[in-house]
Formats: C-alpha cells, structure tokens, sequence
C-alpha cells in the first residue's frame, strides 16, 4: 500500500514531524509494507459487482496488525463512568475513573461503567486502521481519540482510510478518506478538539 494523501487537524502532523519523527516513519513503513494483492480475498455478493474479487477489510486489518504489533503497538483502553444527570457529567468529566464513581455516588446516582478501546498505541499516539462503515470513523475521530486525548492517554490520533479509489474495489459502505476529510472540515477547525492525522493509502 502507499500513503497517497494526509490531512493534519489541529498540527498533529507536525506534532510528529517535531515530537516523533521515528514512530512516523515507523508507520510509514508499515503502510508501505500492506500487500494489497493478499487481501484481494472477498468474493463480492452484492448485485452491481456480483462475483467480483474485492479487497477484504478483515484481510486488511489483519496484515495492518500482524505488522503493527511486533513493534509493541498494543491495544488500551480509557474507562470512565456515566450518569444520567448532565451537570454530574460536566462535573466528573476530567476526573480519574476512581473520583468520577464515587462523585456520581455521592451525589444520590447511578454510575454506569463503560470505557472507549483503540487497538493501537504507542508513546502516547494512537492508531485506528479504518475499512469499516462511516459511523465507525465518526466515532474514531469525534469519540475515542477525543477520549484518550482528554484522558491524557495520548498527544494525537492517527486515522488510516482508504482513497475512494481503493474504497471502489470494497464492499459498499466503507467509509473513505475523500468524504471523512470534508466531514471533519465542515465542521470548523476546532472541532473535534484533538490533534489528528488523517491518512488516505492506495495500493
């Protein structure tokens, strides 16, 4: 695969031009070595490619993790409590899991346990290799990096997308990096709130 378009939100590329220029080039060469003809692997169901060879997203993420984790990008995870009551929320937001638990206790709520689970990171970056549906990204881009980041977890997040002319050549529905760019950018610049990368491959 190679790296065909990069988007940096709120400068977490030069974040990592400047802080970690080595995991850069750790992810680039990762990307680099996907070989996209060993995940042309899904027999396509769907009327308008019936029995066309796709790329399988399950084959993708497979070689994406056989080669991320041997150089100790490893799955975290961030958890946190919730309530129904939104001032207790605002209130609780910033604290450690532990303080948030007995905080919504003492206040006469219910605390419900849940947390957010990216599959890689390291020295404080995370990793979201993405050929899943478009919620799946929105919730990448605006809830779990936004989460580890508020939990002091990580200094940017990193979203791997196809180009729309990989997506192509997949099931309908994945998400691709052309119409994740410009839901982030209508947005406004400050949102969300974390510093991203986002990375368009082809292979």
């Amino acid at each position: 695969m190679k790296i065909v378009e990069t988007y940096s939100h709120l400068n977490g590329l030069e974040f990592l031009l400047v802080h970690k220029p080595k995991l850069r080039k750790e992810i680039q060469d990762v990307i680099q070595q996907v070989d996209g003809n060993s995940c042309k692997t899904k027999v396509s169901k769907e009327k308008t490619m019936k029995g066309r060879l796709l790329y399988s997203p399950i084959e993708m993420n497979k070689s994406f993790k056989k080669l991320l984790e041997p150089k100790k990008w490893i799955e975290s995870r961030v958890s946190y409590w919730v309530t129904k009551d939104e001032k207790l929320i605002r209130k609780t937001l910033t604290m450690p899991p532990d303080k948030q638990k007995e905080e919504i206790e003492q206040a006469g709520s219910s605390p419900i346990f849940s947390y957010n689970q990216t599959d890689f990171v390291k020295d404080r970056v995370a990793i979201e290799v993405q050929f899943g549906k478009y919620s799946f990204v929105a919730y990448d881009l605006f809830v779990k990096h936004l989460a580890f980041y508020i939990g002091d977890k990580i200094d940017v997040g990193i979203e791997i997308l196809p180009m729309k002319a990989l997506q192509s050549q997949m099931s309908s529905g994945v998400a691709y990096y052309e119409g994740e760019l410009y839901n982030v950018i209508r947005q406004g610049r400050g949102v969300p709130a974390v510093p991203l990368v986002i990375i368009g491959i082809e292979d």
